[in-house]
C-alpha cells in the first residue's frame, strides 16, 4: 500500500472537496492514460451485462482504461470486460478491505495488474454514506460517464448528478420501454447521449489496435489520427522511426497506428 497526494491528480479538483488523502495499490501509472468511468445497478438485466463487458473490452483495445466501485453488478462487468490491467477500481472501504467480498478475487486481481485507491483509513468498513463519496471520485476520474442501467433515486444517478456539476459528457445504453427508469428518464430530458453501438461509442478513442507501441503519450496522441505536422512538431523524428518499425503509417497526410 502507498499514498498520493489527491492535489497532483488534475482531474479531482473537479470535486467539490478533496479527499483529505488516497491510498493506493498497483499500478499508478494508470491514472495518465485516458479513462472511462462505467456505473450502473448492482442487479444488471443479461443485455446490460454484455454490453457493459463489451464496452469496457472495447476501450481496453484502445488503451482506455476502465473507472469503477468494485461493487456487485455493473462495476463487477465492467472490470472484468476491461481486464485487470486495464482497470482502476475505487473503493468504499479502506485500502485492506476486499468489498464487497463477493469481488474479493476481482479487486486481488486488480491490486496485482491495475489499480486500486481509497481515500479512507486502513480497517474502515464500508458505510451509506462512503459510497457516495467513492462515487464522486469515480465519476471525477472518468473523461465521460457511462451508465449502462439504472433505477430512479440510484447511486448510479447520484453519480449523474456528480458529471452533471462537472461538465463531464454522459452516455448511456439504450433500453426498451419499462427499463432502466434512470437512465430513460435522462434521455427523454435530453441529458445524456444513447449508445446505440459499442462501435461508434469506442471509436471516440481511437482505433483498436494491436501495436508493440507503449501505452505513451505518443500513442495516445496517434490515436487521434493527427496531421503529419502535428505530429512532428510534437515529437520530431520519433514519427518517422515509428514509420520505419511498422508501428505508425502515414496516409495523406495523417499519422494512424497500424
Amino acid at each position: 500500500m502507498n499514498h498520493i497526494d489527491p492535489h497532483s491528480i488534475s482531474d479531482l479538483a473537479a470535486m467539490k472537496k478533496l479527499p483529505k488523502h488516497l491510498s493506493y495499490i498497483g499500478d499508478i501509472s494508470l491514472l495518465e492514460r485516458p479513462r472511462v468511468s462505467i456505473v450502473g445497478t448492482r442487479k444488471p438485466s443479461h443485455y446490460t451485462k454484455q454490453f457493459t463487458q463489451d464496452i469496457a473490452r472495447e476501450l481496453a483495445k484502445r488503451g482506455v482504461v476502465t473507472v469503477s466501485g468494485a461493487a456487485m453488478g455493473v462495476d463487477a462487468m465492467a472490470h472484468r470486460g476491461a481486464g485487470s490491467d486495464s482497470t482502476i477500481a475505487v473503493l468504499p472501504s479502506g485500502i485492506d478491505i476486499r468489498y464487497p467480498a463477493v469481488n474479493r478475487d476481482l479487486i486481488e486481481s486488480i491490486e496485482r495488474e491495475g489499480l486500486t485507491l481509497s481515500q479512507f483509513e486502513q480497517g474502515f468498513g464500508a458505510t451509506s454514506w462512503s459510497f457516495v463519496l467513492r462515487n464522486e471520485i469515480v465519476v471525477a476520474l472518468g473523461d465521460v460517464l457511462v451508465v449502462t442501467e439504472a433505477d430512479e433515486g440510484s447511486g448510479s444517478m447520484r453519480s449523474v448528478e456528480y458529471a452533471l456539476q462537472m461538465g463531464k459528457d454522459i452516455f448511456v445504453l439504450s433500453h426498451r420501454v419499462g427499463e432502466s427508469m434512470g437512465t430513460n428518464s435522462l434521455l427523454r430530458k435530453g441529458l445524456v447521449k444513447p449508445i446505440y453501438s459499442v462501435e461508434d461509442f469506442v471509436s471516440l478513442f481511437g482505433v483498436a489496435t494491436e501495436s508493440s507501441l507503449p501505452k505513451d503519450k505518443f500513442y495516445y496522441f496517434c490515436q487521434a489520427r493527427p496531421t503529419l505536422d502535428e505530429a512532428v512538431d510534437k515529437f520530431g523524428s520519433r514519427v518517422y522511426e515509428a514509420e520505419l518499425e511498422g508501428i505508425v503509417r502515414i496516409e495523406e497526410g495523417r499519422v494512424f497506428l497500424s
